[in-house]
């Protein structure tokens, strides 16, 4: 992405935010802090102690000393700019055109515009107002139609012709007036913007599909017939003067078709592969190719749209502010960028996660364990959150803490746009404050988190009992998915819920080489998602499913998403969205699939009960002392920590029998032969905020509270795996013992001992 844009709205933060230029660095190599502060700080850079509620035991392997304020301002919202923009004399005949779908109305929107608030006397701009009437501007005049509806297509076309205006919604004018004398002027040409006083400003949240400029006047039939075209064919014809079909679908450049040279650079990302007004949801299939084959690049129904947002943002684009050489010799871990200051009368310490991997050149440690860094970014809400004094706790459903600056983006992969437009991107070079490595999760006095500090149960635990281990991000094991062939086996810790399809192929290579897989996870391997070529914004879809006439009466589970067929990535073209409704159920892999979720109360957390007490893994080497129907996955005396809990998984066979509607055109994968279920995952009071799903996503009732299963599977096509089934699975490790021995017998099991 391109470092520098035209002039642009900014925001200047107050407080204290910052970013690394990297998901993870190897020890030896050095790593970037980006900051902005409106307060002076101390900058550190630190290991990870052994408790998360004392960074005093955090080892300082830089200390970067005092540093003044310095605040680097943020440039939401996305448009296109145009370098070469309508000559600057006086217009006798214009038209503007395009098929519009507006996300919501508050605040003025520029729809196309080349036009200054400053500049009174010219200037063109087709606007829509704060509320939601359209409004063309031409010099002094305004012409204002009615009311556009909120998220339904329309066709526009805007005409000046000889002095007079005119307003066409869906081929019927529905405003028109005299103009005084006006000339497009010196303001730069933008779709989805204006400007004031040189900087583009008014953005658009607003689908956009083929946007048009005529230097002429269309008649009522030309409008009619563009109009049934429904977006899919270019302006043709004498005097056009731009078209911009939008059939990019990914990056930053807009061509023009008209052969006129007004060629586009899209700013902020938008987003792509957007449906437009002609196409029918009907023709993608809704779980799996059985159901037909659909290649979004042929359907000629499809449209290309291109949405847009003024809170769009991906990259900060903010200098480098320090520099940190890792030391070679590092312990492969989650370390920070610390960052100390006041704000506000309060002490605040800002800490950046970064996942620090073995030197390029050291030798494996026996055992790897992933961070769930995809997950960390996806609930990345508020960005720049305001600073909090002390750990700070997220809500349920990723829902957005207080913001430091309210016109700043706090939308994440849970929480939409500002005007609610479906998140399907995630920038890297964003803060991520919600991954700090103190930080709670819901429910609020549960003590419970899915991010780094529910991952560092592992790695304390791990510690304590002295074996060696390496650490990866899920952005590595994307980039290269052979490096899982060094190790002996590989766990897949916390909440490790989105998977590139390399890091999902690659486990699958693995698994069949022979390798072996422990999952301290729930909800695991549960959406798909890709990455850009630099590997700085990260990709997924989630949509809505649409209902057969059975299931319209059906409760449905899912999260916040846009409709069905936009699922597929503009990154790679490929369908998005689950990967078990793109024939990849992640049951193939590790023996599970996500099945519910529960996240109101502390009440809500469950706990294991023994089922196969006979089985090795409970005995050998060493002795858990669990015996059928016991109780484990628990804190003293049953109390919490618990490990059932947040999100969880169940066998395909449970699932089955939870599943009592079958969708037209869809089956559920077969049984998984050899798979042994070692505990129930039990909740046996249900809570307020519960979630049991069917395997269609369907809204189910759990059998008599079972929740998540632990299984261990030898697979018929190689590999083993052992699988907790629950995001909590690592919060209770050196709170229960049974269940630290039982994972001890499973790393044996798979050849990794202590050192």
């Amino acid at each position: 992405m391109s470092a520098v844009i035209p002039p642009h709205r900014a925001i200047a933060l107050p407080g204290l935010h910052a970013y690394a230029s990297a998901v993870s660095v190897a020890a030896g190599e050095a790593i970037g802090f980006h900051v902005s502060s409106s307060v002076p700080y101390r900058f550190s850079f630190c290991a990870l102690g052994p408790d998360a509620d004392d960074a005093s035991r955090d080892p300082v392997l830089h200390a970067g000393g005092e540093h003044p304020a310095r605040v680097q301002a943020i440039h939401p919202g996305s448009y296109v700019h145009i370098e070469r923009g309508l000559p600057e004399d006086a217009l006798e005949a214009l038209t503007l055109e395009c098929w519009l779908m507006p996300w919501g109305f508050g605040e003025r929107q520029a729809v196309i515009a080349q036009c200054d608030d400053e500049v009174a006397d010219e200037g063109v701009g087709l606007f829509i107002e704060a509320d939601g009437t359209l409004m063309l501007r031409l010099g002094r005049s305004r012409l204002t139609g009615p009311a556009l509806a909120p998220r339904q297509w329309a066709h526009l076309v805007a005409v000046l012709h000889q002095g007079h205006l005119s307003l066409w919604i869906d081929g019927r004018r529905v405003a028109q007036g005299a103009a005084g004398p006006g000339r497009a002027g010196r303001a730069a040409l933008r779709l989805g913007a204006a400007s004031a006083g040189g900087v583009a400003t008014h953005f658009l949240d607003a689908d956009l599909v083929m946007p048009a400029l005529y230097g002429r006047a269309l008649g009522a039939a030309e409008i009619a017939q563009r109009g049934a075209q429904r977006g899919l064919q270019a302006a043709q014809g004498p005097g056009v003067l731009a078209c911009w079909p939008l059939s990019e679908q990914r990056g930053e450049r807009i061509a023009d078709a008209s052969g006129q040279a007004r060629d586009g650079r899209l700013i902020n990302h938008g987003t792509w592969m957007v449906v437009g007004p002609a196409f029918d949801p009907a023709r993608v299939p809704r779980f799996s190719r059985r159901e037909g084959e659909y290649a979004a690049a042929s359907d000629r129904l499809r449209g290309h749209g291109l949405r847009l947002a003024s809170d769009d943002l991906v990259d900060c684009r903010w200098a480098e502010s320090h520099r940190v050489t890792v030391p070679r010799g590092a312990k492969p871990g989650i370390h920070v960028g610390r960052f100390e200051c006041e704000v506000d009368g309060r002490p605040v310490r800002y800490d950046v996660s970064v996942v620090v991997r073995p030197a390029a050149d050291a030798a494996p440690a026996p055992l790897l364990v992933l961070c769930a860094t995809n997950s960390w970014r996806a609930y990345a809400a508020s960005p720049f959150a305001r600073n909090v004094s002390g750990p700070a706790h997220w809500p349920r459903r990723a829902a957005p803490l207080p913001n430091s600056h309210p016109d700043a983006p706090e939308y994440n992969h849970y929480t939409p746009h500002r005007k609610g437009q479906p998140t399907y991107y995630a920038g890297l070079r964003l803060p991520w404050p919600n991954a700090a490595p103190d930080a709670f999760y819901a429910p609020e006095g549960s003590g419970f988190s899915q991010g780094p500090r529910l991952e560092r149960c592992l790695h304390r635990w791990l510690d304590a009992q002295g074996y060696a281990y390496d650490v990866v991000s899920d952005l590595d094991l994307h980039r290269d998915p052979g490096l899982l062939r060094r190790y002996r086996s590989v766990v897949i810790n916390g909440h490790s819920e989105y998977w590139s399809a390399p890091a999902f192929e690659g486990l699958d290579a693995y698994l069949r080489g022979g390798g072996s897989a422990v999952v301290l996870s729930g909800n695991s391997l549960y959406w798909r998602v890709s990455f850009d070529e630099d590997a700085t914004v990260m990709e997924q879809r989630k949509t809505l499913t649409p209902a057969d006439e059975h299931e319209a009466a059906l409760d449905k589970h899912a999260a916040p998403g846009g409709v069905h067929g936009e699922q597929y990535h503009s990154q790679d073209g490929e369908r998005g969205g689950l990967w078990r409704f793109n024939d990849r159920s992640c049951s193939e892999l590790i023996g599970l699939e996500t099945a519910g979720w529960a996240f109101a109360d502390a009440s809500d957390f469950g706990v294991y009960r023994v089922r196969d007490a006979g089985h090795f893994l409970f005995h050998r080497p060493h002795e858990t002392g669990l015996r059928a129907g016991d109780s484990f996955g628990h804190g003293p005396g049953g109390a919490l920590p618990r490990a059932i809990g947040h999100e969880w998984d169940l066998s395909i066979a449970t699932l089955r029998r939870m599943t009592h509607h079958i969708p037209r055109g869809a089956e559920l994968p077969r049984d998984h032969p050899g798979l042994q279920v070692l505990a129930e995952g039990v909740r046996r009071v249900p809570g307020r905020l519960d979630a049991y799903l069917d395997f269609f996503e369907g809204a189910t009732q759990s059998l008599d509270g079972l929740s998540a299963e632990m299984v261990y599977w030898e697979r018929p096509q190689g590999g083993r795996v052992f699988n907790a089934g629950a995001v909590g699975a690592s919060w209770v490790l050196g709170a229960d013992e049974a269940f630290g021995a039982l994972l001890r017998n499973v790393l044996h099991h798979f050849g990794v001992e202590p050192a």
